[in-house]
């Protein structure tokens, strides 16, 4: 398995005539682990070597989004019984959809398919869009809230915590989850940070006081 990850991420770029060679070393923005995380990196690596990080992102979210909407696509690649050249001809089927894919996401699944990991599809690609996050300076801001947020609303939530240290100094990217059990108010997470205003957080808060105090 090593040989093909290292296969994978070492593969020299053939450039069109006027186009300047990559960098002889390409470092991750972060470091991501698991197997899903070497997969991403290594596929990271080799999209950088020829500048088309973009179009391999491009790839990813055609298929994800693809897999995210169908329920038998994804019970498809994750099926061991179905051998691997019918799941690539599936992936390929799903990519051409939006033209012609990347030569580096073509051979990206390959390996996977080769190495019997096409059933960490999802994984991978979760992991590869956090490479792309880093590269871009973006943080993940999370809003969950009891209802849908309008997008002015979101805005000002932004605009306030991108001041905060809790920002960090990147580029906050907001999305907001609805969930209606926490009864009201909002609870923010940035990165690994988290701020909890929900009306059901206070509430346990209190419950708590009554019981300590009987």
């Amino acid at each position: 398995m090593a040989s093909r990850f290292t296969r994978l991420a070492t593969s020299v770029p053939k450039f069109a005539r006027g186009y300047a060679a990559a960098p002889a070393v390409i470092k991750a923005p972060i470091t991501l682990f698991g197997l899903d995380g070497r997969y991403a990196t290594a596929l990271y690596t080799a999209a950088a070597r020829q500048n088309t990080l973009e179009a391999v992102e491009k790839d990813l979210k055609t298929l994800n989004s693809a897999v995210e909407k169908d329920s038998t696509l994804k019970a498809f690649l994750e099926n061991p019984t179905i051998n691997r050249a019918a799941k690539m001809e599936g992936i390929n089927a799903v990519l051409s959809k939006s033209g012609k894919a990347n030569q580096i996401t073509q051979n990206f699944f390959e390996t996977l398919a080769e190495n019997g990991r096409l059933n960490q599809t999802a994984k991978v690609i979760a992991s590869f869009g956090e490479l792309m996050s880093a590269h871009r300076n973006e943080l993940p801001l999370v809003v969950t809230s009891a209802k849908a947020l309008d997008k002015a609303t979101l805005n000002k939530i932004v605009e306030s915590l991108q001041k905060s240290t809790l920002a960090e100094g990147k580029k906050l990217l907001v999305s907001n989850k609805v969930k209606p059990d926490i009864l009201g108010g909002i609870m923010v997470e940035v990165g690994d940070k988290s701020i909890d205003l929900t009306v059901s957080a206070k509430l346990s808060k209190l419950n708590k006081l009554i019981t300590d105090s009987i």
